[in-house]
């Protein structure tokens, strides 16, 4: 299974449409724009229900943020520090992320499990990225994963 994220070209904050494999459209992510940090929220394209979001926590030395579904936090991502490439310290159902960050090229895996891969789409009009995976209970939970991730690398090239 698979989602692809593209985001709007014409948008003052970052905004996204998100489709499924079948090019229909599932979700709508829309950023704030007068928040202070990044307060990312995704709905649900059919009813206009918000599904999850993302919350930069704003006084830590690196950039953080918290997934939240269903009004409750459901974990963390800490962006590590690091010379050459981003880390992470994710603290969200027990994955790991690694891979290329910036590239859109990278893996979350549970332990040796691969529970979905994220690449980035050449050759498009705006960003494109693919989200693959086989569990259906890992779309929501892996998309806010994904947007935490693009959030942290905002994040850190505007400081």
């Amino acid at each position: 299974m698979e989602l692809c994220i593209r985001q709007r070209i014409f948008s003052w904050t970052d905004s996204y449409d998100v489709y499924d494999g079948d090019g229909l459209a599932r979700y709508e992510v829309r950023a704030e724009f007068l928040a202070l940090g990044h307060q990312i929220h995704v709905y649900d394209k059919a009813t206009g229900r918000e599904l999850g979001s993302i919350h930069e926590k704003l006084f830590s030395l690196l950039p953080r943020f918290e997934i939240v579904i269903d009004g409750r936090v459901q974990g963390v991502i800490r962006k590590e520090f690091s010379f050459f490439r981003p880390r992470y310290q994710v603290d969200f159902r027990g994955w790991d992320v690694e891979g290329d960050f910036l590239g859109w090229d990278y893996r979350v895996m549970q332990g040796d499990l691969v529970i979905m891969s994220i690449s980035k789409e050449l050759l498009r009009w705006s960003d494109t990225y693919v989200l693959r995976y086989s569990n259906p209970a890992n779309e929501m939970p892996g998309l806010l994963l994904v947007l935490a991730i693009d959030a942290a690398n905002c994040s850190d090239n505007n400081h």
